[in-house]
């Protein structure tokens, strides 16, 4: 409770909720909900979970130079990742599932972070794509709200720091004997000369972890299950539509898609709290929908991404014999030395 990040979270969800509520008449929202065809979040969540097992496929790929781990090993542990990002702070899940992927396959933890930047990453790159290819949606909106500068320069900065990262990921995979030799000198610069021998054997490991971003063909074959499951997400935001009356193209719940998910790359609460809210909710608005329809859809599609992957992620932890904490306690350990 008294780490920095966790009040810098706090208040940022709370500055996001504030902006998300502002002005709007609750009565409204709550009639969009109880209105709503909840029958459409069943196909919505069946869907939205063959996006977590395309996950799993995308992290089994990643993790092959490594070690072979199959898609149905996989899937418990993306499973408890996301249960960890929905219920603790500081995208701790992230931590979490490196933790038990060492526990059971002994992958070490910083070999699976490196695979776990590497889909961050793609997915990062996949957003900004789905916003440029709607650009020509943005010209329409433009004239009806400056959120949607507010989106442009988003895209423009997100591309570059995404890009860029992705270029370094793969010169580091291109070249590991020379990312190797980069690092270590800067960590001889920044580090004691104790600490320097474990700082080499995790930039070994680290830089071990790109392997799969050697092969040209490799690189397209993780872009392209990138693009299958956002794809399949923005398939699962279109089922929770269905419930509202209200209706928007595909082209723009991909472009919902990806501006929801870049705001939740900012510090927030638990389960990306406010900044997911505001952000769709002021996009939804801004194209059209009405406030109290905007705010019902947010609150209830932001309820089916976070029950019942939630709920499946504790039973794998359960199921796994893992410690909250214990457990949990050391990955936020962890975390202090990651930062």
């Amino acid at each position: 409770m008294k780490r920095w990040y966790f009040w810098v979270g706090l208040a940022v969800s709370a500055l996001f909720l504030y902006i998300a509520l502002r002005g709007l008449h609750l009565d409204e929202v709550w009639d969009a909900i109880s209105n709503a065809q909840l029958i459409w979040l069943l196909p919505g969540i069946m869907v939205y979970f063959a996006a977590v097992l395309m996950r799993a496929w995308r992290w089994h790929f990643l993790l092959r130079p490594i070690k072979p781990i199959s898609t149905a090993s996989m899937f418990p542990i993306v499973a408890i990742g996301y249960m960890g990002n929905n219920i603790y702070p500081a995208r701790a899940g992230e931590l979490l599932s490196a933790l038990v992927l060492k526990r059971r396959h002994h992958v070490p933890v910083s070999a699976s972070l490196a695979t776990i930047l590497v889909e961050r990453i793609f997915d990062g790159v996949v957003m900004l794509s789905f916003l440029f290819f709607n650009l020509f949606q943005l010209s329409r909106f433009a004239a009806q709200s400056g959120f949607i500068d507010l989106l442009r320069s988003l895209a423009l900065w997100g591309t570059v720091i995404f890009v860029g990262l992705l270029a370094t990921f793969l010169a580091m995979a291109s070249f590991p004997q020379k990312a190797d030799r980069i690092l270590t000198s800067i960590s001889n610069i920044l580090l004691p000369a104790k600490w320097r021998p474990g700082a080499r054997h995790i930039i070994q490991r680290f830089i071990h972890g790109f392997g799969a971003l050697r092969s040209p063909g490799e690189v397209l074959v993780v872009f392209a299950a990138s693009i299958c499951i956002w794809l399949i997400e923005t398939c699962f935001y279109w089922f929770v539509m269905r419930a509202f009356p209200f209706s928007v193209s595909f082209f723009t719940l991909m472009l919902l898609l990806g501006v929801v998910n870049l705001a939740t790359t900012l510090p927030s609460a638990p389960g990306y709290v406010g900044t997911f809210d505001a952000m769709s909710i002021a996009f939804l608005t801004a194209v059209g929908v009405s406030p109290a329809l905007s705010a019902g859809y947010t609150l209830l599609l932001h309820a089916a991404l976070w029950l019942p992957i939630t709920a499946v992620g504790l039973f794998y932890f359960a199921r796994e014999g893992l410690s909250w904490s214990r457990d949990v306690a050391s990955v936020a350990s962890e975390q202090e030395l990651q930062s």
